[in-house]
Formats: structure tokens, C-alpha cells, sequence
């Protein structure tokens, strides 16, 4: 997930360097969703893993 807004980034920078700003802002905004997600996907995956660890003891 953060390969592809990685990407997205990278599209971003060099759409917006070659003045396609349109496309600069729907990459960015592309790439700021899946930040968000796999911010969110990590977060709910250690909170998992923490419940799970302290089951076990």
C-alpha cells in the first residue's frame, strides 16, 4: 500500500515539474488516500497483534 503512494508521489512531483497540474492534484490526492489507509491498516494490525500477545500470557 505505501508502494503504491510512493508512486503516486513520485507521479505527483513529476507531473506538477512538467505543469500538468491537474493530473499533479488528482495523483497527490491519490497518494494522500492510500497514506491514510495503510496508516489506518497498520495501526488496526498492532492493536490486533497486542491483544493477541497478552492472550497468550
Amino acid at each position: 500500500m505505501l508502494k503504491w503512494a510512493l508512486i503516486f508521489l513520485v507521479i505527483s512531483v513529476i507531473a506538477g515539474v512538467l505543469g500538468f497540474t491537474g493530473i499533479a492534484a488528482g495523483a497527490a490526492q491519490i497518494s494522500k488516500i492510500l497514506f491514510f489507509i495503510a496508516i489506518a491498516i497498520f495501526v488496526i494490525f498492532l492493536i490486533m497483534g497486542l491483544i493477541a500477545g497478552e492472550a497468550i500470557f
